[in-house]
């Protein structure tokens, strides 16, 4: 049975992280969406807090087996054990609620950690994830969107070519986060695009490689400050040992497939995580739109009394939106299969969020146009229904586990 109540710590996660959002993020958010930048200086300070973009949870595909961990462990004890996913999702929800586009460029592996965490090598994880320190702000990125291939993971089109001592990758990335930023990117290619998923490969491009650049940051609507990189790869040399896993784990038949699972792995981890963020931006679009009706409207009008109910629907979606959230990571916490969850809270937390902060504008009226925390919120949300598959794709994903229970495939 799940339980809804918070403990103790996780209150203390909520709280310290909530405390950070509105003392540190929200000061600089206007600021920094205005300038398309989050200050250097700030990002030093931060850093030297110990906050980072870690990617919290990205430990659930790695110290437990398959089956979900002892056979002799009771489910309490697995849950008081485990629930890195949990914490990682209340604090997703504050640092939406701060600043969504702040939060991406917080310094930390990012979603680069996660598959890192699941399929390196223990010299890989040494090596890629030690450099986090509090000394300098670093950041890792995760390459896999491209041109042709964004939700349809199995159609990468970036090539690794093998050569004496490593592989040639040519291709390019794009909608890459911290991309340009980065010390290393992982990067998924394929070795023949004929073999399908099967010829996926996950490699950990380290910044400065020759043959690897990132000429262009884009200009978005939203999420400004974040920034969001195009990679190029012209005969880029990537070493053996910067083969994610290792040559030995392609080899193993039952692993033909795992360069798509580290991937898909790393979405079922990632998924609940913006979920959880989309909850914020809801949940900060909702209290501030409250916080204007109750200031601005006349009271016990029909506009004033329509505004609040619309309030109070909204309120229910966002509380929905978080169980689901929470369910999703819950389940990644106990090493139990969760990519239905997390397709289902992805999509439903990103429609939530998209539909909430374009009824705050409407509730604000033309006001909310001018310089309002709403208005940022309502052109950064928008990315949160597309990015980690759209919701078309998660759609698509629930099907197929549906279809799979009564022995149908789509």
């Amino acid at each position: 049975m799940i339980s809804f109540e918070l403990t103790p710590q996780q209150k203390q996660v909520r709280d310290l992280v909530h405390w950070f959002a509105e003392s540190e993020m929200r000061p600089i958010s206007l600021q920094a969406d205005a300038e398309h930048r989050v200050p250097d200086e700030w990002l030093v300070k931060v850093n030297r807090m110990g906050i980072s973009l870690s990617t919290p949870g990205s430990q659930a595909h790695t110290h437990e087996s398959k089956n979900g961990g002892s056979k002799t462990e009771t489910l309490e004890q697995r849950e008081q054990k485990k629930q890195s996913n949990r914490l990682s999702v209340i604090a997703a929800e504050e640092v939406g609620w701060g600043d969504p586009a702040i939060a991406l460029t917080l310094p930390g592996p990012g979603l680069g950690g996660p598959p890192i965490l699941a399929s390196g090598t223990a010299e890989q994880k040494q090596r890629f994830l030690s450099i986090f320190t509090p000394d300098e702000p670093r950041w890792g990125a995760y390459g896999l969107t491209e041109p042709g291939a964004g939700s349809d993971v199995a159609g990468i089109r970036t090539t690794a070519r093998k050569v004496d001592g490593g592989y040639l990758l040519n291709g390019q990335k794009i909608f890459i986060t911290n991309g340009q930023r980065a010390s290393w990117v992982v990067v998924f290619a394929t070795i023949h695009p004929e073999m399908g998923r099967a010829g996926h490969r996950a490699f950990v491009v380290e910044k400065g490689t020759p043959g690897f650049s990132s000429p262009r940051i884009a200009q978005k609507m939203g999420m400004r400050a974040s920034e969001t990189a195009e990679l190029f790869f012209e005969d880029c040399f990537v070493p053996d040992e910067n083969l994610l896993g290792g040559e030995e784990a392609y080899q193993a038949r039952q692993n033909g497939l795992s360069g798509f699972r580290v991937a898909m792995a790393t979405f079922d981890t990632t998924r609940p995580v913006v979920a959880a963020m989309a909850v914020g931006i809801a949940r900060a679009a909702y209290e501030y739109t409250l916080d204007f009706v109750r200031r601005e409207y006349p009271k016990n009008g029909k506009s004033y009394t329509m505004a609040c109910a619309q309030l109070a629907n909204m309120r229910q979606e966002i509380d929905a939106a978080r169980l689901l959230t929470w369910e999703a990571a819950w389940m990644g916490d106990l090493s139990m299969p969760n990519a239905k969850e997390a397709a289902v809270c992805k999509a439903v937390a990103g429609k939530m969020a998209l539909e909430i902060c374009a009824g705050c504008l409407n509730l604000m009226g033309p006001i909310g146009l001018d310089g309002h925390l709403v208005e940022k919120l309502y052109r950064d949300v928008k990315v949160y229904d597309i990015f980690e598959g759209t919701s078309q794709i998660q759609h698509l994903i629930v099907a197929r586990r549906l279809y799979e229970q009564v022995g149908l495939r789509i």
